[in-house]
């Protein structure tokens, strides 16, 4: 059964000039992502979907690269549709981001639904894994909060900010069947 690996980028340049969208790696997350591709799970990876959106891409690109394997970014891993605000502070984007968990039927200050972005991450996932050989274990890299709710779907409970990331640069392993067949899973983030 194919097994998957489901990877927040890590550390980016935060830039309020530049679209979230186009932030790219600072050093720290290019040093973390280039030590990450020598763990043990990176070692049996055949394939690595990406956000396409500019850190993921980058982080995706230093595991394939490493491995010799394909890579390729699609939109469905981007993060939730933010465009509406842009960049926030720190803390305004904390508050915003917990109201974007806690109602996840309500576009929260414009913000894509976090029941859209759950449904369109999932979907997107079961997708590329149908058309991706069993035995091919595959990288996901994306973001936080995409990340979250496919885990909040995995693991079948209600989407909640408690089962978030504590760090970018985070990852969890599951089975592709654990989307296929509904059933919930006690998955963990692990710090890269």
């Amino acid at each position: 059964m194919t097994w998957c690996i489901y990877l927040t980028h890590p550390e980016v340049r935060i830039d309020p000039d530049v679209p979230v969208p186009e932030w790219t790696l600072s050093d720290l997350g290019r040093e973390r992502a280039a030590k990450a591709a020598f763990l043990p799970f990176a070692r049996e990876i055949r394939q690595v979907i990406s956000s396409s959106e500019q850190k993921a891409i980058e982080t995706a690109r230093i595991f394939a690269a490493r491995l010799n394997v394909f890579q390729r970014a699609l939109a469905f891993l981007n993060e939730n549709d933010r465009s509406a605000t842009g960049f926030l502070p720190p803390e305004d984007f904390e508050k915003t981001a917990d109201a974007f968990f806690e109602q996840p039927f309500v576009s929260i200050r414009g913000w894509e639904r976090a029941i859209d972005a759950q449904d369109r991450v999932v979907n997107g996932v079961r997708s590329a894994l149908r058309h991706i050989p069993e035995d091919h274990p595959v990288l996901f890299v994306g973001h936080g909060a995409v990340g979250t709710l496919l885990k909040c779907h995995l693991m079948a409970t209600p989407i909640s900010r408690q089962h978030d990331q504590a760090r970018g640069g985070s990852w969890y392993r599951f089975e592709k069947r654990w989307l296929m067949d509904q059933t919930g899973r006690n998955l963990g983030w692990t710090e890269l």
